[in-house]
């Protein structure tokens, strides 16, 4: 393959799911140290800080978790129904859905710069915010169906690598994704602490470009696909044969 082909190339939905896996990364780090120890996008956490709470006495928070999870399940309820007669594969609609989830980010990042979190309550409406954002996220992936990609968690991930690893099944089957999956949702929780440190707004707003850029990407990748190879000329009508005289 040429050079120009393979600059041609168009990014496809394992390496876009893997640049929202980041983000989530970003995200919840922000959530976690800035907005009461609150996941936006594991829910897992939240609903064990919840069981935690509940037993009394371990100063946990509870507001901020369960809004957040409300809002993740509102989130993922709309991406659902907007998706739920899409075709299989990238669709306009999954463009929609991560431009809003990229344009519900940057609304986040505005508040947070405008110093809005600066109380319990806020803190919690800015964390539901990002939640509802990573449930559409999340419903976005689940349609696309990329394999061991999630994007906002990776327990299951982390299981299927160990158990088809050579100490386990020996299968070695998705080993590269499931290991890039962990370790960018990782990476992302460090980037997100690093921003933080400079300002915790600055850190969402990252977050909020990787997703308008995967939305971009995606419905850009998704147009050429869709669109005849380069150079194909239009096949010329042929005349209908005269009739012999």
């Amino acid at each position: 393959m040429s050079g120009t082909a393979a600059r041609g190339r168009p990014v496809g939905p394992p390496a876009l799911m893997l640049a929202l896996t980041f983000a989530t990364g970003v995200v919840d780090a922000v959530g976690y140290l800035h907005l009461d120890q609150v996941f936006a996008g594991n829910m897992t956490g939240n609903v064990v800080i919840l069981g935690m709470a509940a037993a009394g006495g371990t100063g946990l928070p509870v507001l901020g978790p369960a809004l957040a999870l409300a809002l993740f399940l509102a989130g993922a309820a709309v991406a659902g129904r907007l998706l739920r007669t899409a075709a299989a594969g990238w669709s306009r609609r999954c463009t929609v859905l991560l431009t809003g989830v990229g344009l519900a980010l940057a609304a986040a990042a505005s508040g947070l710069a405008a110093g809005g979190a600066g109380t319990p309550g806020a803190r919690a409406l800015t964390a539901s915010g990002l939640a509802l954002a990573m449930g559409a996220q999340a419903a976005t992936a689940r349609h696309l169906a990329v394999k061991d990609v999630t994007t906002v968690v990776v327990t299951s991930t982390l299981t299927g690598l160990a158990a088809d690893s050579r100490l386990g099944a020996a299968r070695g089957q998705g080993a590269l994704r499931r290991s890039a999956a962990v370790a960018l949702l990782a990476a992302g929780a460090v980037a997100g602490a690093a921003l933080c440190r400079v300002h915790a707004g600055l850190a969402v707003a990252a977050a909020a470009c990787v997703a308008l850029a995967v939305a971009g990407l995606g419905h850009a990748a998704a147009r050429s696909a869709g669109a005849p190879p380069r150079g194909a000329a239009a096949r010329p009508r042929t005349a209908a044969a005269s009739p012999a005289p």
